[in-house]
């Protein structure tokens, strides 16, 4: 299945019924006098939110959305069906936007809400209506309200519980593909990743989702390569792992670069917990990968994991310490006391040598 976090929409709620005008016709009854019915409403553009859901694809395919207008009133004072509502589904995480892009109508973050967006339109009323002791045969009926169109923006902000940051090619993809059954794609060039990734992790007693999104580069939060679009995704983590390539020249740049891209982006995500993990360290060897891990801890005062996300080494410290930080935020404990403490990267005996 295609990927699709954002799509434009057109929706329009139903026009009401028009009113009837009628008088009652039958025999031995001289003056039966008005029996027009009344009109029906027009259906409602109604938002479900449903589970089953983690794509906006379907709205690449089908963008515009009418409710059923409503039914036209009858004689012997018979009103009008109403129309049928027009019930649009999307996955948890979708935002209604403005065609402004920017401004926020609704955000459905649980899954079974369920948001009136466009009301249709009122029927109109029969002559029977208007009906008096001084107007005892009117021929007055009104026609149906007309129902409200609107166009508007949908974008998916993935509900995940921490997410992947990094430069372009740092590992990510490989270290979601190493800890949960997803299997984004994988290759040694940047932006290999193009739309993003989840993965369901277990660490211990605790699931929780990872999302891994394209990577950023300098001038992202602008709009430069992909990463712009795809930071909503984890507006609403828990957490932040930051994956860096440690055979790269300047590892402290390659971080600040990250940082100064997500504070740009705003939105909270630079104020998360972060933890920072050094991936590829099997390709430097123990003593280079700590001499990298040292620089880059007494630049910034953090502490730092030394990962191999292809090799699998240091992978399970820094899950455990991803659910700590979730669980806490969620207010929640390990169900057999601390996770434990993460670790630092070891090699085997063997990988030292090399």
């Amino acid at each position: 299945m295609k990927f699709l976090d954002q799509a434009k929409i057109y929706l329009q709620s139903g026009d009401g019924g028009a009113g009837c005008v009628s008088f009652r016709r039958e025999k031995y009854i001289e003056f039966g006098g008005p029996d027009g019915g009344n009109g029906g409403k027009g259906g409602d553009v109604i938002f479900e939110v449903v589970k089953t859901l983690n794509t906006l694809i379907d709205f690449r395919y089908q963008q515009h959305f009418r409710a059923e207008k409503g039914h036209h009133g009858m004689g012997e004072n018979r009103t009008g069906a109403g129309g049928k509502d027009c019930i649009i589904r999307v996955p948890v995480g979708t935002q209604i936007m403005d065609e402004d892009r920017e401004t926020v109508l609704a955000d459905f973050t649980e899954p079974g809400e369920r948001l009136l967006f466009l009301k249709g339109g009122d029927g109109g009323f029969g002559n029977a209506h208007y009906k008096s002791a001084t107007n005892q045969a009117p021929r007055k009926a009104t026609p149906g309200w007309p129902g409200q169109e609107m166009a508007l923006w949908l974008r998916l902000k993935l509900i995940a519980d921490a997410g992947l940051v990094g430069l372009p090619n740092a590992g990510k993809s490989t270290f979601l593909a190493a800890c949960s059954n997803a299997k984004p794609k994988i290759a040694d060039y940047p932006f290999t990743t193009l739309h993003p990734n989840l993965g369901v992790v277990k660490a211990g007693d605790v699931d929780f989702v990872l999302a891994d999104i394209p990577g950023l580069i300098e001038g992202a939060h602008e709009g430069h390569g992909l990463g712009d679009r795809f930071l909503g995704h984890v507006e609403r983590t828990n957490v932040v792992l930051h994956i860096i390539d440690v055979t790269q020249d300047d590892i402290i740049g390659a971080y600040r670069t990250i940082r100064n891209e997500l504070k740009e982006y705003g939105n909270g995500i630079d104020k998360k917990p972060e933890i920072i993990a050094l991936n590829k360290c099997d390709a430097l060897g123990e003593e280079l990968a700590e001499a990298q891990a040292t620089e880059l801890r007494e630049a910034l005062g953090l502490p730092v994991h030394k990962i191999s996300a292809v090799a699998g080494l240091g992978v399970k410290s820094v899950l455990y310490e991803l659910g700590g930080i979730i669980q806490k935020a969620k207010g929640e404990a390990f169900e057999d006391g601390a996770p434990p403490a993460p670790d630092f990267y070891a090699f085997p005996p063997d990988e030292a040598q090399h």
